[in-house]
């Protein structure tokens, strides 16, 4: 392997991180190999960490150490048992959270419907999610998905399967622009999101 295929391969890695396009992955692998200042031994030592340290929660899908499964937010007596707010990602739990206007429990999807990337129910995890509901007693489910057409879509399809279950459904409420994402938004216009959210 010549030196332009193994930049490549930092290149194409790097590129798959959300937010990184092809040209911000060039920069970035190219700053790494030129640095001389530890960088690419402290990010493989990182990464390392990370891999062998760190995991999502077996329930809501945090990010949580591999000794602490199920996760602080999901074992935690003072939060709110019978809420269940259901995120895209667990990026979003992070931000409601921060926001101070929620304190129940999460749950996060690990995506949205997407036909045009191939996403669709069995990408998500809504079985589990199903599971939850009876097993814990929730009694309403926060959809704080984003409020573009695949948000939307993935809010109404998990509103329908959700019928029958004898549970209040509820989604965010104004505060969050058409089209945002929910990681994109401030901790006031989450919690304001939060505490207006609507029946659906």
């Amino acid at each position: 392997m010549n030196s332009s295929d193994i930049l490549n391969r930092l290149v194409t890695c790097l590129a798959r991180l959300p937010g990184v396009g092809r040209r911000s992955a060039e920069r970035m692998a190219l700053k790494i190999t030129r640095d001389t200042n530890g960088l690419a031994e402290e990010l493989i030592s990182s990464l390392r960490e990370i891999k062998e340290k760190l995991c999502c929660c077996s329930r809501c899908g945090s990010v949580t150490a591999v000794n602490d499964n199920p996760c602080r937010l999901c074992t935690d007596p003072s939060r709110d048992a019978k809420a269940l707010c259901v995120v895209e990602d667990p990026s979003d739990i992070i931000s409601i959270d921060k926001s101070g206007g929620y304190h129940g429990r999460y749950h996060a999807l690990m995506g949205k419907l997407s036909p045009s990337k191939g996403d669709g129910p069995k990408q998500l995890r809504c079985e589990s999610l199903l599971e939850r509901i009876v097993n814990e007693k929730i009694e309403e489910i926060i959809l704080a998905l984003s409020t573009d057409v695949e948000g939307d879509a993935t809010a109404s399809y998990i509103a329908e399967l959700l019928k029958g279950q004898n549970v209040k459904v509820t989604r965010l409420a104004s505060g969050l622009p058409s089209g945002s994402s929910i990681m994109y938004s401030d901790s006031i216009t989450l919690a304001k999101a939060i505490r207006g959210r609507q029946g659906m």
